[in-house]
């Protein structure tokens, strides 16, 4: 079923759709349903059966890229958590010369790439460039 709608899909549409990514998602998969419809055999069209199978299909991708979308909200989520358990406490890491810097953590921050980064004397680190904690008191 999925065989099939792919290999009716053109070459040049499948490139077009994965020019800018490694993997196909939802849009792509309604682009290769709507042209399978568009370009299957009047005197021997589509089955129910296959299309519904399809979009039962269509219905699981989409339903496993927002059960992936949750799970890495979650997983930011309990990175902060763990990160923030920090705050307070001494850390030691290498810095970029592979000196070890000590020093306490005094927030973290959630950048860009989603990694809590601990704020150390003004130095933001990730958390697994930490080599040792202890309790600053």
């Amino acid at each position: 079923m999925l065989v099939d709608l792919i290999n009716q899909f053109s070459a040049d549409d499948l490139n077009q759709a994965t020019q800018k990514k490694e993997t196909l998602g939802k849009d792509d998969f309604l682009r290769l349903l709507v042209t399978q419809l568009k370009n299957q055999d009047p005197l021997e069209p589509m089955k129910n059966e296959d299309f519904i199978a399809q979009l039962a299909t269509f219905n699981s991708l989409e339903q496993m890229i927002n059960l992936n979308k949750q799970f890495a909200s979650l997983l930011t989520l309990q990175q902060m958590t763990q990160a923030s358990a920090l705050i307070d406490k001494q850390v030691a890491y290498y810095d970029a010369d592979g000196k070890e810097v000590s020093g306490t953590v005094t927030s973290v921050e959630l950048t860009g790439s989603m990694v809590p980064q601990l704020n150390v004397g003004g130095v933001l680190i990730d958390v697994t460039e930490v080599v040792a904690i202890w309790s600053s008191n």
